[in-house]
Protein backbone atom coordinates (compact mmCIF):
# COMPACT_ATOMS: atom_id res chain seq x y z
CA UNK A 1 0.00 0.00 0.00
CA UNK A 2 1.32 3.45 -0.90
CA UNK A 3 2.30 5.73 1.95
CA UNK A 4 3.21 9.41 1.80
CA UNK A 5 6.93 10.21 1.78
CA UNK A 6 6.51 13.58 3.46
CA UNK A 7 4.13 15.08 5.97
CA UNK A 8 1.37 17.19 4.40
CA UNK A 9 1.92 20.78 5.53
CA UNK A 10 -0.74 22.82 7.33
CA UNK A 11 -0.87 25.26 4.41
CA UNK A 12 -1.52 22.50 1.87
CA UNK A 13 -4.18 20.95 4.10
CA UNK A 14 -5.87 24.33 4.58
CA UNK A 15 -5.86 25.03 0.84
CA UNK A 16 -7.50 21.69 0.13
CA UNK A 17 -10.16 22.23 2.80
CA UNK A 18 -10.81 25.80 1.63
CA UNK A 19 -11.67 24.59 -1.89
CA UNK A 20 -14.11 22.06 -0.49
CA UNK A 21 -15.71 24.54 1.92
CA UNK A 22 -16.15 27.14 -0.84
CA UNK A 23 -18.16 24.59 -2.80
CA UNK A 24 -20.75 24.36 0.00
CA UNK A 25 -23.54 26.83 -0.60
CA UNK A 26 -27.03 27.26 0.76
CA UNK A 27 -29.82 26.05 -1.54
CA UNK A 28 -31.24 28.72 -3.84
CA UNK A 29 -34.66 29.90 -2.68
CA UNK A 30 -37.17 32.05 -4.53
CA UNK A 31 -40.59 33.41 -3.76
CA UNK A 32 -43.50 31.72 -5.51
CA UNK A 33 -45.03 34.14 -8.05
CA UNK A 34 -48.48 32.62 -7.46
CA UNK A 35 -48.77 32.66 -3.65
CA UNK A 36 -45.58 34.34 -2.38
CA UNK A 37 -44.25 31.39 -0.34
CA UNK A 38 -40.53 30.65 -0.25
CA UNK A 39 -39.72 27.78 -2.64
CA UNK A 40 -36.54 25.96 -3.68
CA UNK A 41 -35.48 26.71 -7.25
CA UNK A 42 -36.79 24.25 -9.88
CA UNK A 43 -39.32 22.74 -7.44
CA UNK A 44 -43.09 22.96 -7.31
CA UNK A 45 -44.48 25.18 -4.56
CA UNK A 46 -45.48 23.02 -1.57
CA UNK A 47 -48.30 25.37 -0.53
CA UNK A 48 -50.09 25.96 -3.86
CA UNK A 49 -48.62 23.29 -6.18
CA UNK A 50 -47.71 25.68 -9.00
CA UNK A 51 -44.57 25.43 -11.13
CA UNK A 52 -43.75 27.65 -14.13
CA UNK A 53 -47.17 29.28 -14.04
CA UNK A 54 -49.30 26.14 -14.03
CA UNK A 55 -50.54 23.79 -11.34
CA UNK A 56 -48.60 20.52 -11.41
CA UNK A 57 -49.39 19.14 -7.94
CA UNK A 58 -52.76 19.00 -6.27
CA UNK A 59 -52.50 20.31 -2.71
CA UNK A 60 -55.05 19.43 -0.06
CA UNK A 61 -56.75 22.30 1.75
CA UNK A 62 -55.49 22.88 5.26
CA UNK A 63 -59.04 23.04 6.59
CA UNK A 64 -60.01 19.72 4.98
CA UNK A 65 -56.81 18.05 6.24
CA UNK A 66 -57.40 19.26 9.81
CA UNK A 67 -60.92 17.82 10.07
Amino acid sequence: MATPKRKTSHARTSQRKAQWLNALKAPVTLSCPHCGEIVKAHHACPSCGYYKGRQVVKVKDEEAAAS
